[in-house]
């Protein structure tokens, strides 16, 4: 009977008043509105660039450049295509990224672990640091490093040098240039065998930790593997490679690796500033960690050194991963910051001089966005994988 007088409800209820259908229908609703939002934003673009004779398409990035850039990763000049400005910024910009996430990693550990420190020295200088440099915003971060610093150097005939081939002033950095030959290739090949093998020990110490407790020594091992089988190998094959040495002809230098004066300004200004805010999630992340895990450590007769690295690190990595992740896609995203000082980034060759000369400002802007959008997406992605293998496993 109850389960009779249950359907005849269900039968007299309207359809509007049915939840379920509700929900539906509002979804559909807020849908076909951003779909709507959108169809009208780009219908009025196309026609607001048709009035104005403005062709649409990717055909420009054929057509020739016709200007120079400062610092290119690839072949480049002017008789190059706009398509190869872009993988010209691109490279640019993922070339300050990586560098910044690596040096400022580095430095905000060094800079968390000393916040942490019982001496009272480091650890207010650490403190000091931090308050200072992420409470002053970035861009004037690195309009001082490069027109306070920076541009205060010598010029180059008054370059200050070490020994006879680095130079320092205020058009660059002049390094020795590695130029490889004929049969290198078999020394790269040692360099990647070197690293499997290295890869290799890792796991072996791994899988020897946890079977036994006890630990192996990886350090001079992989050092000697990595510097000692390439050096072999080079020796054996003949030595193919040779180095290019800068020197000064006229008014610069000429020959070597030059790293312009933009380059250093701006990887200086974002690995100190993000330094500071990843040295705050060490910080919190190892003393996320319970004290008896140091006092375990301490119990067992391990060193300071050997209690952070063996025990505390590791747990604190779970706690670490996620905001440091965040950090690594504040600084792949401030890098644009650099049309800022002219280091010629994505957003300066590309949506700078480029789309000035092209005018094709939906397809420049369009294809900028997704350039970083795949950066952020990618480093999410690998730091979710590295976060996922290093999580507690229920046993």
């Amino acid at each position: 009977m109850d389960i009779q007088n249950k359907g005849q409800d269900k039968a007299k209820t309207k359809i509007w008043n049915d939840p379920a259908v509700r929900s539906v229908f509002f979804q559909v609703l807020a849908v076909g509105a951003v779909v709507a939002f959108f169809l009208y934003i780009i219908n009025n673009a196309l026609t607001n660039m048709e009035q104005r004779g403005i062709t649409t398409g990717f055909a420009f990035l054929g057509d020739q450049a016709g200007f120079g850039i400062l610092q290119s990763l690839i072949d480049y000049n002017e008789t190059n295509s706009f398509g190869r400005t872009f993988f010209v910024g691109l490279l640019n910009t993922v070339l300050v990224a990586v560098l910044g996430i690596i040096m400022a990693t580095l430095l905000g550990f060094f800079i968390g672990i000393g916040r942490l420190s019982h001496n009272w020295l480091i650890s207010k200088l650490a403190t000091a640091y931090i308050e200072t440099f992420r409470n002053i915003p970035l861009l004037l971060q690195i309009f001082f490093w490069y027109f306070a610093v920076l541009q205060g150097l010598p010029s180059p005939r008054n370059s200050m040098q070490l020994g006879e081939s680095v130079f320092f002033n205020i058009r660059g950095l002049y390094l020795p240039k590695p130029v490889y030959e004929d049969g290198f290739g078999v020394v790269a090949a040692a360099i990647v065998i070197a690293i499997a093998i290295v890869i290799g020990l890792v796991r072996f110490e791994h899988k020897r930790q946890r079977d036994t407790g006890k630990t192996f020594p990886l350090f001079l091992p992989s050092l000697g593997v990595l510097i000692g089988l390439p050096l072999i190998v080079f020796f054996i094959a003949g030595s193919p490679m040779h180095w290019d040495f800068p020197a000064l002809a006229g008014f610069n230098f000429k020959g070597g690796l030059t790293i312009i004066p933009e380059l250093i300004a701006l990887l200086i200004a974002l690995t100190v500033y993000t330094a500071a805010f990843i040295a705050e999630v060490v910080r919190s992340g190892i003393e996320a960690i319970p004290r008896g895990q140091s006092e375990a450590a301490n119990a067992l007769g391990l060193s300071n050194g050997q209690r952070l690295r063996l025990v505390i690190v590791p747990q604190a990595m779970r706690v670490i991963i996620p905001p440091m992740t965040n950090q690594y896609l504040n600084l792949t995203k401030n890098s644009s910051l650099a049309t800022a000082i002219g280091y010629p980034d994505l957003v300066s060759v590309f949506m700078g001089t480029t789309l000035n000369q092209t005018g094709q400002a939906i397809e420049i802007i369009f294809m900028t966005m997704a350039v970083y959008l795949f950066l952020s997406l990618s480093t999410s992605a690998l730091m979710n994988w590295y976060n996922s293998r290093i999580a507690l496993v229920e046993r």
